[in-house]
Formats: structure tokens, C-alpha cells, sequence
């Protein structure tokens, strides 16, 4: 990885700029690293613009750029492209655009709008102080134009201070259009120490959709529902006297208020944004993304709404690619929930949720690359995702649980199950040095998890990374072990964070195997310790620790899920599972699925996911899901998100394992019948 896929574009920023130096954000998570984010480097919009001539019409013309945090492309004033994706700055992102249908012949005008947020949060990479932009366009692969001093830049003063909303991951744009852009400034170049991947990313897909409603309320306000949950931004023209204001509510439900939009949203988002106008007609493109499906503008007496649209965005998605086939409405509309949650949840990268967090964290990923690779047949986003947890290894060799990302979050569970996403890879690619490369990084994961192993091998008091076992705390079904952040030095072993670091040391020991490495197999031990640990001889079941005779759904599920439990038991973990049914969170139910599917009971699991009980992905349907749910209901979890891929585990546990054995369920439909049928035989998780 080098500089030098932008041979000619230099760095370039405002001078104001210039003097920063990069600063360290990267830290354990308990290490409680202070990190200082100045009021002035926050919230920062900065226009980058340049015109250059051409002569003579080229066959392509092209563009190269990268911007920190976030750049918006245009090209005489026509919408290119955003991005870069999320990147730590030793392997940064950036992309790639065939823009021949935007240079005509003459003057053109090149303009990037970049974002630097300046905050420390799981959206960006951001709060290091490395602010800037970085391109360069060519004709028939020559370079023309570039990133450099002669290069007009501003800061723009339209967008007002405001504040957050989220967990510090979106601010709320209060915009003034009498406040125009005046590009006085030359940029400055300057040394910056990213390394630019090897290869772009792929850019987002962008698109613009009209409401399917609109309803004049009595108040005057403008009510619109685009008719699902989408993920983007509005764009609005207006027409007023200057000074004058349009109110701006989003939001994912109704309410019974005057505005009928549920802007303060269950989520703990607040959708409520001023748009001041300028004299005459007016224009606004809004730039951070949200989450929602309903909006209310409020403009003030005498201004008129002249066009509203949103611009939608997600990573490429083909919605033809893979259709379910099947008589059962309620399984179809299981399967659609989930679908949509992946297509608008899989942006640069896999966010937990497009609204309060914005990140890629691990555990998702297990679920959501999964689903998404099904979805799309396109390994791209999960290969690079891969790469993001590889990379994390630089601040704790046991991996972070948010990839890539300046906010510092470690789970234990999420942790131990990268082994899966190696054989995931692998299954799908046959790639064996990608494999050899993610077996070094397993072979970390097992060594820093070590340090806390008793005599017996099994783990005790894992300190530095969060036990989770499952989320919400409500769903985790009575688990009967002290889960404190961290947990007590005493509290001895419980079995969750044991069944996952068994199933890690089986899988990288698979690893080995596919790659023809000698090795012990140290699972066999293993497995014997947690048997004599956690084995209730009376019940057959797995406890939750040798201190309780309480066996939970969780403790019960992981050993079948790796295939560590003993044969004799098995039907009555299955009995079990079924009595308990998916009293776990959404995430933990993909888990489950697998865990019945293993053992051969396909019926079993495909009644869990059509079942109509409270915690059913059926309960999203009647509670009026277009997108899956963080938890089963709306009011199962304090600050539900109604958007969130990692309820999406039906979708892969149907194609990879209950319609090829029940094939009288139904049937995937594949848009490329050849290219289908060979990713769904390629999965090699377990």
C-alpha cells in the first residue's frame, strides 16, 4: 500500500488547517485515553473548487479522490459521487469514477465539498486532525487536473453550529442559504502520512425517490411518506423572502401530533433541522444521512414547497439478484424485512444501524455479511470488512469490536468469532493466502485470550474486553453470571465467552487443516473442561457457570452451533431450544437457527422464524416493519432502532440450509441462475 495511486494530486486544506499535526485516537477501551475535539474543528464543511479547460473531447475522462473525513463530488454542478469509505489512515480509502458524461468540451468546474466531523464516534474516523482533500483527472488515462495551491477553498459558514444527535454520530443541520460560499482562499498543500489502499472501493449507489404520499396538514405543514425505511438525504427547493423558515422532521413512525411525524424518534435521534431561506427561489441538498420514512416540512406563512425528493444510498444492490419463492405470505414478509434491512444497512460499510450509531461492529458482521453476500452475490464490502478487523489488530492483537474507527469498543464475544468470517472467505473465494493471512490473525485472537486461561485451558475473568453473551439485557434469558464492564476478577468462568473461544480454537484448527499445517488439537481438552465445568449430569444441559444450576438458551446453543456438544444430548438441547423458543436477542437468533439446522432438525428452525409470538421477526411485520428491528418489538429495548441488519439471520439459515431440505417452503430465484447456485454451495461456515 503507497501514495502513489494519486501520481500528480497533493493533500491540499485551508491554511487555517495546514499547521495540525495528526494526534493519536487509538487506545484499549479501558485505558481512558482523553482525546481533546476543539469546539473550532468540529462540524466542519469546506468547499474545494476548480476549473480547468479542455480543448479537445477525450474517449474517458476519469477521477481519482479521497477526502478526511468525507467528500461530496460535483462536476459543473451534476452529482458525481461521496465517499470515501471508513479507513484507518495507514490503509485509507478512496474511489474511483468514470466521469466522462459530466466534461464537456471548454471550461469545466471540478467541486468537492468535504465533511470533517471532528468528533470521536462509530460513524467516522475522525477527531485526528487530518482535514483535507486529495484528487486527480484524467483524459484517456493522462493526467489533466489535480489536487493542488491554485485549487479556491472556503469554509462553509451556511451550515450553523448545531449539535448532535445519536450517540454523537449525526449533527443536525440547521442551514442558512442567505449565507453564500465565497471562495477567496487558495488552498495550501501539505505532508500527509495516509497510505492509500491499494485498490478504490466501490462508491456508494445513489439515487433520488419521490414520496408515494404527500398530504397538506391543517396547520399548513407538508406531510410525506416515501412509502418504506430508507437511508439518505432530502433534497428540497423552495421559494420565500429571506429570513423566512422551513421546519424540517424526519422520522421512522407517526404520531398523533400536529405534525404527525415522530422526529424524536425511539432510537434517541432527533430529527429536527431549520432550513433558512434566501430571497427567491431555493435550493438544499442535506449532507449527513438519516434513517426514517416519514417527513413534515413546516414552512413559515407565504413560503411555497416547490420539490421535495430523497437522495437514497446504499453499497450496490440489485434487487433481482435473489428472490424468495414461496406460497406463505407471512414468510415472505419475514424475508422482505430482512432483505431491506441489509440493502439500506450495508452503506460504506455494515452499520449496526444507519440512524443512532453508524458503525461496523463485529457481531453484526457475522450475521450481516452473510445475509448481504446472498443477497448481492458481490464479496467486496465483506472482504474489505474483513480487512478493517485484520487491521484492528494495531490496537489490541484481540481485534476491536468497531472497524474501522476512531471510537474504542472491545467485545469478547465479537472478538472470537472472526475464525468464522476466515472460513466465510474462504468458502466463498477458495482463496488460500487471504486464509493464511486471517489464520495469523486468528492465531492473535486465541494468544491474547489465552492470557486469562485457568490450568484446565478454559477461560476465567476476561478483564479487558466486554462480556456481552447477548443484547439486549432483557433477552438474555436469565443468563446467571455477573456481566460488569468489566467482569470481577473473581467471578470465576461462565460459559458463553468459553463456547465462543472453544469454537474459535476449532475453527482455526479447521484452518490449519485446509492449509496443511501440522497442529495439536487443542479443543479436544477443551471441549472436556467445559464439559466438566458446565454439564449438568441430571438435566444434560449446559449451566451457565459451575456456580448456578441455571441453564440458559445461550449456554445451550453455542456448543451444538460449533458441534462441541455431546452426540447422546442433542435432542435434548433440541427440546429445550424449542420450549425456550427465541427468548435471545436477534442477533443471538441467527445463532440459534444455525445451532438447529446442525443437528439436522430444519423444521424445527423454520418454525422459529414464521412463529407469531411476541419475539418473532412475524411481531416486526404487525408492529409495521419495512426494515427488520434491533429487538422483536418496538418496545423491547429502550432506544429500539427500526432499521438494523443484524436481525436479518432468516435469510441465510433459508438459502444455505431449510429450503435445500424443504424444498416445499419455497425457492430462491436467481437473476444469474449459474452464479447463485454456486455462492450458495461455496458457504463454508459452519
Amino acid at each position: 500500500m503507497t501514495r502513489s495511486v494519486f501520481s500528480k494530486g497533493q493533500w491540499i486544506c485551508p491554511r487555517a488547517y495546514a499547521v495540525l499535526s495528526p494526534i493519536n485516537v487509538y487506545h484499549k477501551e479501558l485505558d481512558n485515553q482523553t482525546v481533546e475535539l476543539p469546539e473550532e474543528l468540529r462540524h466542519l464543511h469546506i468547499l474545494f473548487r476548480k476549473s480547468f479547460v479542455t480543448s479537445q473531447k477525450a474517449e474517458k475522462y476519469g477521477i481519482r479522490i479521497s477526502a478526511d473525513d468525507y467528500y461530496r463530488l460535483k462536476i459543473n454542478g451534476e452529482y458525481v459521487g461521496q465517499g470515501p469509505a471508513q479507513g484507518y489512515p495507514f490503509c485509507y480509502y478512496w474511489n474511483e469514477y468514470d466521469i466522462t458524461k459530466f466534461v464537456h468540451t471548454g471550461e469545466n468546474t471540478v467541486e468537492a465539498e468535504v465533511y470533517y466531523q471532528g468528533l470521536i464516534n462509530r460513524a467516522y474516523n475522525s477527531g485526528d486532525r487530518r482535514i483535507g482533500l486529495i484528487a486527480e483527472i484524467t483524459a484517456d488515462g493522462k493526467p489533466i487536473e489535480k489536487t493542488d495551491e491554485t485549487w479556491d477553498c472556503a469554509v462553509l459558514r451556511a451550515y450553523l453550529p448545531s449539535h448532535t444527535v445519536g450517540y454523537d454520530t449525526c449533527f443536525v443541520e440547521n442551514y442558512d442559504s442567505r449565507i453564500a460560499p465565497k471562495l477567496t482562499e487558495k488552498a495550501v498543500c501539505k505532508q500527509t502520512d495516509h497510505i492509500f489502499s491499494e485498490k478504490p472501493v466501490h462508491p456508494l449507489q445513489v439515487y433520488s425517490k419521490e414520496p408515494l404520499h404527500k398530504e397538506t396538514l391543517a396547520n399548513g405543514a407538508l406531510f410525506m411518506d416515501f412509502g418504506t425505511e430508507i437511508v439518505g438525504t432530502l433534497t428540497l427547493t423552495a421559494e420565500g423572502k429571506s429570513g423566512q423558515t422551513v421546519r424540517i422532521l424526519c422520522g421512522e413512525e407517526t404520531d398523533d401530533s400536529d405534525v404527525r411525524v415522530r422526529y424524536r424518534m425511539r432510537c434517541n435521534c432527533v430529527y429536527d433541522e431549520a432550513w433558512t431561506l434566501a430571497d427567491g427561489e431555493n435550493r438544499l441538498e442535506q449532507y449527513e444521512y438519516k434513517a426514517f420514512r416519514y417527513v413534515t416540512l413546516v414552512p413559515e406563512p407565504g413560503v411555497m414547497i416547490r420539490n421535495v425528493t430523497a437522495r437514497v444510498r446504499h453499497y450496490p444492490f440489485d434487487d433481482d439478484f435473489c428472490k424468495l419463492e414461496t406460497d406463505s405470505e407471512k414468510l415472505t414478509a419475514v424475508w422482505n424485512i430482512c432483505k431491506n434491512g441489509i440493502k439500506y444497512g450495508a452503506q460504506e460499510v455494515y452499520v449496526d444501524c444507519p440512524s443512532r450509531e453508524k458503525g461496523q461492529y463485529a457481531g453484526d458482521l457475522t450475521v450481516s455479511s452473510a445475509s448481504q453476500i446472498l443477497l448481492t452475490g458481490d464479496l467486496s464490502l465483506f472482504e474489505k470488512a474483513v480487512e478493517n478487523q485484520r487491521q484492528s489488530a494495531f490496537i489490541c492483537p484481540g481485534l476491536m469490536a468497531v472497524t474501522p474507527g476512531s471510537f474504542m469498543q472491545e467485545i469478547a464475544d465479537y472478538s472470537l468469532q472472526f475464525p468464522i468470517l476466515a472460513l466465510r472467505h474462504y468458502g466463498y473465494t477458495g482463496d488460500k493466502t487471504v486464509l493464511g493471512e486471517n489464520l495469523k490473525t486468528c492465531e492473535a485472537i486465541l494468544d491474547h485470550f489465552s492470557r486469562y486461561a485457568r490450568p484446565d485451558g478454559l477461560l476465567e475473568a476476561v478483564t479487558d474486553k466486554w462480556n456481552l453473551v447477548d443484547w439486549p439485557v432483557g433477552l438474555r434469558d436469565g443468563y446467571d453470571f455477573p456481566l460488569d464492564k468489566p467482569v470481577k476478577p473473581d467471578s470465576g468462568a461462565h460459559n458463553v465467552v468459553n463456547a465462543f473461544y472453544i469454537g474459535a480454537v476449532i475453527q482455526t484448527e479447521q484452518i490449519r487443516s485446509i492449509l496443511g499445517i501440522p497442529h495439536e488439537n487443542r479443543s479436544t481438552a477443551l471441549i472436556s473442561a467445559f464439559d466438566r465445568e458446565f454439564l449438568d449430569p441430571e438435566t444434560g444441559l449446559y449451566t451457565d457457570s459451575s456456580k448456578t444450576d441455571h441453564s440458559s438458551l445461550h449456554s445451550n446453543v453455542l456448543p451444538l452451533y460449533y458441534g462441541f456438544s455431546r452426540p447422546e444430548n442433542a435432542q435434548k438441547a433440541r427440546d429445550f431450544i424449542m420450549e425456550k423458543g427465541l427468548c435471545c436477542g436477534v442477533y443471538f437468533a441467527y445463532f440459534v437457527l444455525k445451532a438447529l439446522c446442525r443437528i439436522g432438525h430444519y423444521e424445527d428452525a423454520y418454525s422459529l422464524i414464521v412463529n407469531e409470538s411476541e419475539h418473532s421477526w412475524y411481531n416486526m411485520v404487525r408492529e409495521g416493519a419495512t426494515t427488520c428491528f434491533e429487538a422483536w418489538g418496538k418496545d423491547q429495548k429502550q432506544n429500539t432502532s427500526l432499521c438494523h441488519p443484524w436481525a436479518s439471520g432468516p435469510i441465510p439459515v433459508l438459502v444455505e440450509d431449510i429450503l435445500p431440505h424443504i424444498p416445499e417452503v419455497g425457492r430462491i430465484v436467481w437473476k444469474d441462475e449459474e452464479k447463485g447456485k454456486l455462492i450458495a454451495a461455496r458457504n463454508f461456515m459452519i
